[in-house]
C-alpha cells in the first residue's frame, strides 16, 4: 500500500501563525486596559468606520429597506432550515433523573448560555448564512443575551443583509465591530454590559487566534482556521462536479486547503486539467483567493485502495468531506474524522454553508479529531445533580470515609462521618479509620 502526492500543498494551515499570535496579544491587551475608547479607536484604524458601535434599531430597520423581498425570502429558506434542524438537535439531549441505588437519585440538566457572542465574518464575503448558523442556533439553545458582531464598510455600516440577518434571528444587541476588537467587545462586555460565556462564528486568522487566546475565559465553538474541504473520489466520480466543488472552498480566502482524496489516477489528472480555467473564469475577488489557495494549500493524493484512502482523509480531518464514490456507504460506516459529511454529488459544501440545514461553523487544522461544528449542545451546559434518603449515607457514607481516607482526605472522610453520626447515631461503621 502506498500514497502519492499528485499535487503537494507549499503551505499548511498553520503557516504564519507567530506573527498572528504577537499582533493578536498586544491588541487583546490594549483592548482590555484601554476598554471601549480601545476598542472604538482599533475599529475606526482598521475599518475605517466611524459611525455607532451599537445599531440602533433605526439603523436595522433602514437595513432592512434595502434587502430585496427575494432575499429576504431566501435568507427565510435558510433560517427555517437550519431552526429545524437545531430543534432536533435539541430534543435528542434530555434531562433525566435516575436512582443509582436505594435512596441515591443523580439527575442531568441542561442550562443554557447566559450570553453568547456570535462574529458574522463581513469582509471579502457578506457572510449571511454565518448569522443565521451562530445566532439563530443560540436562540434555539435558550441563550438569553445574544451579542452579534461584524466588521462595518466605511460610512456605511454592517452589510445591510447581514444586518437584517442578524436581527431576523433574534440578536439582542449588534455591533458594527470586526478582527480583533469585535471579539474583544463580546468578550469583556464592552458597549453592552453583557460578557460573553461563549464565542461562536467563523472569521480569518486574527479572529480565530483571538478566540484562541481568550479560551479559558470564555467558551469557544472550536479552534478554527481557514476553511477547508476534502474530496473522497474514485472512478465513478464526475470530474467537473470535484473540481467545481475544491474550488468553491478555495475561494474563501488566500490560505484555504483544498484536498483531493482518490484511488483513480484518471479522475486526479482530469480534475487538476478542469482547476485553472474554473479559477480563471471567477469574479476579480474570487480569483485571486482560489489562484493563491489552490497553488499554495491544495492537495491531490492518490491511494491504492479504499481502506488507504480512508486512511489518510481521517489524518487530514477534513473540516468539510465529500464522497463522490461508487462505495460511498463504505465510507461512511468508516470514516471516523471530519467535521460535516457530504454523502453522494447530489449534495455539496456549498448547500451545506448556505441553506440545507446542518451547520457550518465546524472544525478545521485537525480539530475534527475530536470535536464536531457548532450545535444548540455547545451553547448548553450540561450540569449534574444529585439528592439522597438519610438512610442511603449508610451505603455511601462509608464507601465514601474509606476511599477518602486512603487518599489521606481527612476533611472529606470526616464530612461524611458527621451525616453518619447524625442519621445513624450510636451504630457503628467501618470508615477507614486506623
Amino acid at each position: 500500500m502506498a500514497i502519492t502526492y499528485v499535487k503537494k500543498a507549499e503551505k499548511s494551515p498553520s503557516t504564519g501563525e507567530d506573527e498572528t499570535r504577537t499582533i493578536v496579544s498586544n491588541m487583546l491587551a490594549e483592548i482590555e486596559a484601554g476598554g471601549e475608547e480601545v476598542a472604538r479607536a482599533y475599529g475606526e484604524k482598521l475599518d475605517n468606520f466611524t459611525g455607532n458601535i451599537v445599531v440602533t434599531p433605526e439603523e436595522v430597520e433602514a437595513a432592512s429597506a434595502k434587502v430585496s423581498q427575494r432575499l429576504k425570502d431566501d435568507i427565510q429558506f435558510a433560517y427555517d432550515r437550519v431552526r429545524k434542524f437545531a430543534k432536533a438537535q435539541l430534543a435528542s439531549i434530555n434531562e433525566f433523573e435516575t436512582e443509582l441505588s436505594p435512596g441515591l437519585w443523580a439527575g442531568q440538566k441542561l442550562i443554557p448560555m447566559e450570553t453568547a457572542g456570535c462574529y458574522v465574518p463581513g469582509g471579502r464575503y457578506a457572510h449571511v448564512a454565518s448569522a443565521i448558523m451562530s445566532v439563530g442556533t443560540a436562540k434555539v439553545a435558550g441563550v438569553r443575551n445574544v451579542v452579534a458582531c461584524s466588521a462595518p464598510k466605511p460610512g456605511e455600516g454592517i452589510n445591510p443583509a447581514i444586518l437584517y440577518t442578524m436581527n431576523l434571528c433574534g440578536a439582542d444587541h449588534i455591533l458594527a465591530l470586526g478582527g480583533v476588537q469585535g471579539i474583544a467587545a463580546m468578550t469583556f462586555g464592552l458597549f453592552t454590559g453583557k460578557p460573553a460565556n461563549f464565542l461562536a462564528g467563523p472569521g480569518n486568522r486574527f479572529v480565530a487566534e483571538s478566540k484562541r487566546m481568550l479560551y479559558g475565559r470564555v467558551g469557544i465553538d472550536m479552534f478554527a482556521g481557514p476553511t477547508e474541504i476534502g474530496i473522497i473520489a474514485d472512478e465513478s466520480a464526475d470530474p467537473q462536479l470535484v473540481a467545481e466543488d475544491l474550488v468553491s472552498q478555495a475561494e474563501h480566502g488566500l490560505d484555504s486547503p483544498a484536498w483531493l482524496f482518490t484511488t483513480s489516477q484518471q479522475l486526479a489528472d482530469d480534475t487538476m486539467a478542469l482547476m485553472d480555467g474554473l479559477i480563471r473564469a471567477l469574479p476579480d475577488t474570487a480569483r485571486e483567493a482560489a489562484t493563491v489557495s489552490w497553488r499554495d494549500y491544495g492537495e491531490v493524493i492518490l491511494c491504492d485502495t479504499r481502506e488507504e484512502c480512508a486512511k489518510i482523509s481521517d489524518q487530514y480531518a477534513s473540516e468539510h468531506l465529500e464522497l463522490h464514490t461508487a462505495e460511498n456507504d463504505w465510507y461512511t460506516d468508516n470514516l471516523i474524522s471530519y467535521g460535516s459529511l457530504f454523502i453522494g454529488e447530489e449534495t455539496t459544501v456549498t448547500y451545506g454553508d448556505k441553506c440545507s440545514g446542518t451547520n457550518h461553523i465546524l472544525p478545521t487544522k485537525g480539530a475534527a479529531h475530536y470535536t464536531g461544528g457548532l450545535s444548540v449542545h455547545k451553547f448548553m451546559k450540561v450540569v449534574t445533580t444529585q439528592r439522597m434518603t438519610p438512610e442511603a449515607n449508610r451505603e455511601v457514607g462509608q464507601a465514601a470515609a474509606r476511599i477518602s481516607r486512603l487518599e489521606g482526605m481527612e476533611a472529606h472522610a470526616r464530612a461524611g462521618d458527621a451525616r453518619m453520626r447524625k442519621y445513624f447515631p450510636g451504630e457503628n461503621f467501618d470508615l477507614g479509620i486506623e
